[in-house]
C-alpha cells in the first residue's frame, strides 16, 4: 500500500466543533481581544465547575503553569523536587527555570505512574543525606490516575506539598473526584494535542485564594499598584488571551463527549487487538478510577515478535499513519544525566516496548481498524 493511499491519520489532532466560534465572534464583535476580557473569566469558571478547584488562572501553557505553581511553593535555588522519570520533559524543565534540581523516581507498572515504593525510598535517602525535597510532582500518563491514595499519604508523611501535573487528564476521575482538584496546586494543558485545546494554553488550579492572587499577579508582568508601570518582582508574560479562552469555553462545553469517545477508541483497539498475541494495549484501568485515555498505548511482547515499536511506527507511515514512541524517561535524557534517580528499569522497559497510536476524539472506528490493520500486517 502506498503512503498516499488514505488521508493521513494522526496521533491527536485537535477537534472543534461550533461552539467555539460564538464565543470567537462575540469576543470580536465586542472588541474583546485584549489579553484580559469576558471569555478568560468565563473560561476560568468553567474549569472550576468542572474540576471543583476553588481557583483557575489561565496561562499560556502548562509549563507556564509549572513554573509558576513552584514559585508559589516557594522553590528556588538549591532546593530538589522529586519528578516521575516517565513524563514529557515540561514536567521538569521549570524545576531548573527556579534554580532547583529535579530527583527522578521510577514508575509502577500498573498505572505506569509514580511509584509509591520508589518515592518513599527517594524521600528517606534525601532527608538521610540532608536534602530534604521541598515538592513532589505527580504527573497522571496518558490520562490515567496515579495512585493518589498512596502518593498523598506519603507526602503528608514526609510534609512535602504536591504539585499535580494533571496536563494530559482533564476529564479522567479517581475515586469519583476529578484529576486537577488533588494537589495544593494542579496543572493542566490546552495545548493543540490535547483532549480539549486553546491552541496553546494552559492553567493552575488551587483551593488557595491567595496563591490565585499571586499567580495571576505574576503572571501579567508583576505590576505593583501604581499609576505607572512599577515592579518590585520579576514577573511574567504568561497570561492567556481572551480570544483563546473563547475556544476553551467552546471546548469545555463538549469535554464530556471528548471523554466518552476517547475511552471508546480505546475499548475498540483493545478487542480488535486481542487476538495478536505480541500486543498488550495498556495501561489497564482499576477499579475506581476513570481514565480518559488521551493517548491509546500499546506494549509489544519480545517474547512472541522480532518487532520493535520502531519498526512498527515506520510500517505505519507507510500507510499515512502517525504513530509515536512513548516517553523516554528523564533519567536517561543527556539534559538530567547528573541528577539524582532512583530505579528506572519500569520506564525504560516501557519506553523500550511502548508505542502510541492514533487517538484522536474525531477518529472514526473504520479508521481504528485501518490502524489495526497495518499493525496486524506488521506483527
Amino acid at each position: 500500500m502506498r503512503s498516499d493511499d488514505h488521508d493521513r491519520l494522526y496521533l491527536s489532532p485537535p477537534h472543534l466543533g461550533r461552539h467555539e466560534l460564538n464565543y470567537l465572534h462575540k469576543a470580536i464583535e465586542d472588541n474583546w481581544v485584549a489579553p484580559v476580557g469576558p471569555n478568560l473569566d468565563g473560561f476560568e469558571r468553567d474549569l472550576c465547575q468542572y474540576t471543583g478547584a476553588a481557583h483557575a488562572v489561565a496561562l499560556s501553557s502548562g509549563t507556564a503553569a509549572i513554573h509558576l505553581a513552584l514559585l508559589l511553593l516557594g522553590v528556588g535555588p538549591g532546593d530538589e523536587v522529586i519528578v516521575p522519570s516517565f513524563t514529557f520533559v515540561a514536567t521538569a524543565n521549570p524545576v531548573r527555570y527556579v534554580g532547583a534540581e529535579p530527583v527522578f523516581v521510577d514508575s509502577e507498572a500498573t498505572t505506569w505512574n509514580l511509584c509509591p515504593a520508589r518515592l518513599r525510598e527517594a524521600l528517606e535517602d534525601r532527608r538521610r543525606l540532608g536534602r530534604p525535597v521541598k515538592a513532589i510532582i505527580v504527573v497522571h500518563l496518558y490520562g490515567m490516575p496515579a495512585r493518589l491514595t498512596e502518593l498523598l499519604a506519603l507526602a503528608a508523611e514526609y510534609g512535602v506539598p504536591v504539585l499535580e501535573d494533571a496536563a494530559e487528564a482533564l476529564g479522567a476521575q479517581y475515586q469519583g473526584q476529578p484529576l486537577g482538584s488533588f494537589g495544593a496546586l494542579s496543572v493542566l494543558s490546552f495545548n493543540g494535542n490535547k483532549i480539549i485545546t486553546t491552541s496553546g494554553g494552559g492553567a493552575l488550579l488551587t483551593n488557595n485564594a491567595e496563591w490565585a492572587r499571586r499567580a495571576r499577579f505574576l503572571a501579567t508582568q508583576a505590576r505593583d499598584e501604581a499609576p505607572h508601570y512599577q515592579h518590585s518582582v520579576q514577573g511574567y508574560n504568561y497570561r492567556l488571551s481572551n480570544l483563546l479562552a473563547g475556544i476553551g469555553r467552546g471546548q469545555m462545553e463538549l469535554i464530556e463527549d471528548r471523554v466518552k469517545r476517547r475511552r471508546e477508541i480505546y475499548a475498540q483497539y483493545a478487542e480488535q487487538l486481542r487476538p495478536l498475541a505480541a500486543v498488550e494495549v495498556g495501561p489497564a484501568e482499576p477499579a475506581g478510577l476513570r481514565a480518559n485515555r488521551w493517548l491509546t498505548t500499546i506494549l509489544l511482547r519480545p517474547e512472541h515478535t522480532d518487532c520493535t515499536p520502531e519498526d512498527l511506527r515506520q510500517h505505519l507511515e507507510t500507510h499515512n499513519i502517525e504513530a509515536r514512541p512513548l516517553w523516554k524517561p528523564l533519567h536517561l535524557q543527556p539534559l538530567f544525566a547528573a541528577s539524582p534517580a532512583y530505579g528506572g528499569s519500569v520506564c525504560a522497559d516501557l519506553f523500550a516496548r511502548g508505542l502510541c497510536l492514533p487517538s484522536g476524539s474525531a477518529m472514526t472506528s473504520a479508521d481504528v481498524r485501518r490502524v489495526v490493520q497495518a499493525l496486524t500486517e506488521a506483527l
